[in-house]
């Protein structure tokens, strides 16, 4: 298993960074809050869950270690797979998803696309006094200021997602009007993708 990866950061897309570390770029999917943390160039260390398929090795990296412990939790619940733990913890911070899961919130999980009633039920009876509730353990990356446009970050996320580009701009364009400060990926993409999962019905 390899715990962490620590390097350079090369480049920065919608649902994933690529770190060079020993030489070698890896490509790490990872969520929303901890993309919006990073520069291009920006030494970091990030906590990794690698996954093992046949035909692939999928690496995630999360920016705190109760980040990634989360995204571990929720793949113990039958059915939930890595790209729908990754999706949870686009729409929810690890303590947001903690607290709905204490309050038995099964309308907060519904805001995750592809997660319907029965899933979502499925979810509050498995994960019951298995996530922390919130918590501040000193390990996330402080992003400092940035201003800029990262519109084309939250809807290339969006499509990484699963939403086709016409819905993913409209979607950006429901909850925002103007540019997209890159401190404010994280939660303008939790934003659109509520609007998205309302949408479903």
């Amino acid at each position: 298993m390899i715990a962490t990866l620590h390097g350079e950061v090369l480049s920065i897309g919608g649902t994933h960074a690529v770190v060079e570390t020993g030489g070698v770029g890896m490509k790490v999917l990872s969520t929303p809050t901890t993309l919006a943390q990073l520069r291009h160039g920006q030494t970091v260390r990030l906590h990794t869950h690698l996954v093992v398929r046949e035909d692939s090795l999928t690496l995630f990296g999360f920016g705190s270690e109760h980040e990634r412990d989360t995204f571990e939790t929720l793949q113990s619940v039958q059915g939930v797979g890595p790209k729908m733990a990754l999706a949870m913890l686009a729409v929810h911070t690890p303590d947001a998803l903690g607290a709905a899961v204490a309050a038995g919130d099964r309308k907060a999980l519904e805001q995750v696309p592809g997660i319907g009633a029965k899933v979502a039920s499925r979810l509050l009876l498995e994960l019951g006094g298995k996530l922390s509730l919130p918590q501040t353990d000193g390990t996330e990356t402080a992003a400092p200021g940035h201003t800029g446009d990262a519109r084309d970050q939250v809807e290339e996320a969006l499509v990484g997602l699963g939403w086709n580009a016409k819905a993913a701009t409209q979607a950006v364009d429901a909850v925002v009007d103007g540019p997209v400060a890159v401190a404010d990926v994280a939660e303008t993409l939790r934003r659109a993708l509520k609007t998205m999962g309302a949408k479903r019905g």
